[in-house]
This record gives C-alpha cells, sequence and structure tokens, in this order.
C-alpha cells in the first residue's frame, strides 16, 4: 500500500505539480497532466467527473487537508501531476 502523503511531498519536491482547480484544468487540456488528484470538497464538477482521460485519486480529506499533506499553508482543493519526479505517485 503506497503512503499517499509521502509520494505527494515527493512527487512535490522532486518533480512537477500544479496547484488548484483553474491550473489543474489548464493542465488536463493540455495534455500535460499525468494525475490528477482532487479533495472530498473540490468545487469542480469538472474534475469530480472523473471523466477526464487522466487517472483520477479522489482523496479522502478537504483542501485544507490536502494542502497540508503537500506541505503547503494554503488548501489544495485539486492537484495535477505533471511529473512525479523520484515518487510512485502514478501508482495508485
Amino acid at each position: 500500500m503506497i503512503d499517499i502523503g509521502r509520494a505527494l511531498k515527493s512527487a512535490v519536491t522532486t518533480g512537477a505539480v500544479e496547484f488548484g482547480v483553474d491550473q489543474t484544468e489548464k493542465a488536463i487540456r493540455s495534455g500535460k497532466a499525468k494525475m490528477v488528484v482532487v479533495s472530498r470538497n473540490c468545487p469542480s464538477d469538472y474534475l469530480r467527473s472523473g471523466e477526464l482521460g487522466v487517472k483520477v485519486h479522489r482523496y479522502e480529506g478537504n483542501n485544507m487537508e490536502l494542502g497540508a499533506l503537500c506541505g503547503k499553508p494554503f488548501s489544495v482543493s485539486a492537484l495535477a501531476v505533471l511529473d512525479a519526479g523520484s515518487s510512485n505517485i502514478l501508482t495508485l
């Protein structure tokens, strides 16, 4: 079982991650997103739909918890993994 917290932190520090609903949607549309993580209370119907053409991980916590998990001092409703770096997040 993968530790989502460790995988996210690793992706944030060694890879490329876009934070926020708008940035995540833009990364999906441009084809750069390899995976999307959405919080339980993500406001975007588009991101929650799951019909994105990329792997979607639904994080059970809220946006404040997801932000803290990523090591950010702000809430994160959605994020797009552009490059996993040395993390194993894409195997979720």
